[in-house]
Order: structure tokens, then C-alpha cells, then sequence
């Protein structure tokens, strides 16, 4: 059972990336669209570089809920590296109780927010904003359920520095799944 749960998080993890790439592919050929329209062919491109635009709040968002790992994310860890694992976690558990608190606090206010916003869309696509805006919801939600999953695993004593060196060559094959 836990093989076919990671290899279809494993699945899901590579759809997720295949998403964002498409996203990345739409928004680079809609930024070239918009270049040679503006400045070759000397016609309107507000659709394109809308496109463009649009492109990379999906893409930001999506990638920063299903892409991103967590020893991916940027940080300040002066302290939170020189500290034991033990405090570690118990960081680790303030951090996502706040994260997960505020999130869930601002829940309400963006669902109500995004769903007013069904009354505008925008200049050239016509893309009504409550779609634009969903995929903050989206990311809010994966945002709790991440720092909820985080809290748990700290909780259980798993220490979430362990994995912490991008550099380190042996997690880029825990990563691909492959030895370097």
C-alpha cells in the first residue's frame, strides 16, 4: 500500500511540474508573440501580453503550492540551523500553527473576494477574475495542508533540516530517484 501511495505522489508530483512547464511554455511564446507584434509587424498585442501576465500568476502560485519542495524555499535559518533537531521541530510547529492560523483566518475574506470579482474580467481575454483569482485559493489551501503535514511530521519527531543542503548530491538522487 505506502509503494502505490509514493508512486502515485510521485505521479502527481511530475503532473504538477508538466503543468507548470506548459504554463512556462504559454507565457515564454505569448512574451514572443507580444515582441514581434509591438515591434515588427507594428499591431496590438494587449491579448498576448495579458496571456503573459496571467501565465505567470498561475505559474507562481502553482509552482509555490505543487512544485516547490520544502528545502527548495528560500529562508533566513542563522538560528535555525545552529539550534538542536529538537527545537528545530518545536519551530517547525509554531511556524505552521502561524502559517496555518493566518491562512485559515484570511480563508473567508479571499473566498468572498474571489467570488465578488466574478463581476469584472479582464481587458482583452475576457477571462472573468474569479477564475484568475482561483488559483490563490488553491494555493492557500495547499499552503495549510502542507505546513499541517510539516507539523506532523515534526511533531512525530522527523527532524525538517535533515534534507535541508540543496547542494548535497545525495539528496539530488533521493530527488530523481537515481544515484549521482
Amino acid at each position: 500500500m505506502r509503494h502505490s501511495a509514493r508512486r502515485m505522489f510521485r505521479w502527481l508530483s511530475h503532473a504538477a511540474e508538466a503543468v507548470a512547464a506548459l504554463m512556462l511554455g504559454v507565457m515564454f511564446i505569448s512574451f514572443l508573440i507580444t515582441i514581434l507584434f509591438r515591434y515588427v509587424l507594428n499591431w496590438s498585442s494587449g491579448w498576448a501580453s495579458e496571456l503573459s501576465a496571467v501565465m505567470w500568476v498561475w505559474l507562481v502560485l502553482w509552482s509555490a503550492a505543487f512544485v516547490l519542495r520544502e528545502r527548495e524555499e528560500i529562508r533566513f535559518d542563522i538560528i535555525y540551523g545552529a539550534v538542536s533537531a529538537r527545537v528545530r521541530r518545536v519551530f517547525t510547529v509554531i511556524t505552521a500553527a502561524g502559517v496555518v492560523g493566518l491562512f485559515l483566518l484570511s480563508l473567508p475574506a479571499v473566498w468572498d473576494y474571489v467570488t465578488f470579482m466574478k463581476v469584472q474580467s479582464t481587458s482583452y481575454l475576457r477571462i472573468r477574475y474569479d477564475w484568475l483569482y482561483a488559483i490563490y485559493i488553491i494555493f492557500a489551501v495547499a499552503v495549510i495542508l502542507r505546513y499541517l503535514w510539516l507539523a506532523l511530521r515534526a511533531v512525530q519527531g522527523h527532524d525538517p533540516a535533515a534534507l535541508s543542503d540543496p547542494t548535497d548530491i545525495s539528496e539530488q538522487s533521493d530527488r530523481t530517484g537515481k544515484e549521482s
